[in-house]
């Protein structure tokens, strides 16, 4: 069944693939049809490096953790296959912010502990410690520290307050 998320349906395309026409919030979080959201990121979009890194690290300085999630999904999703882990790994670390300001503290902790992990033995798998200006050794530092204090603290984070320096 397709619709065009009028809520007599599930939202799909022609060919039956879910959509997310539903306006979302700054945390990614949907809103009611009809309801003022904040401006989707594209998908598919093939960035350079640099770009990915520079958009992604606005999103997150705006508070928007779920926006530049996607963002380094696209990376993920179309990069060379032996930088997909390191994609990957800031893709979660962004959901793991995500989950933390939404206060989901187990999902969130789990997720900045899981991304940090990926992108730490990427890091040394590789023997970078810089790639595209990101600050690997910084950043999963933030995500650990971040991680513990989310999972003793119990209450939601603040996205842009907590917003990890990628060291671009």
């Amino acid at each position: 069944m397709t619709n065009s998320g009028d809520g007599e349906g599930r939202d799909r395309d022609a060919a039956g693939r879910a959509r997310s026409a539903r306006p979302r919030d700054g945390l990614g979080r949907p809103l009611p049809y009809g309801a003022q959201g904040v401006p989707r990121q594209p998908e598919g979009v093939v960035r350079a490096p640099r770009e990915t890194v520079t958009e992604a690290q606005a999103l997150l300085d705006a508070g928007r953790p779920f926006h530049a999630h996607e963002v380094f999904e696209d990376a993920w999703k179309s990069g060379p296959e032996d930088e997909r882990a390191l994609w990957r790994g800031l893709a979660q670390l962004a959901v793991g912010l995500t989950h933390a300001a939404r206060g989901n503290t187990v999902g969130g902790a789990r997720l900045l502990r899981r991304g940090a992990d990926a992108i730490e033995e990427w890091g040394r798998g590789r023997g970078e410690d810089r790639p595209y200006g990101v600050d690997l050794t910084g950043v999963v530092r933030w995500a650990r520290e971040l991680a513990g204090r989310v999972a003793a603290g119990g209450e939601p984070v603040d996205a842009v307050v907590e917003a990890p320096r990628l060291g671009i």
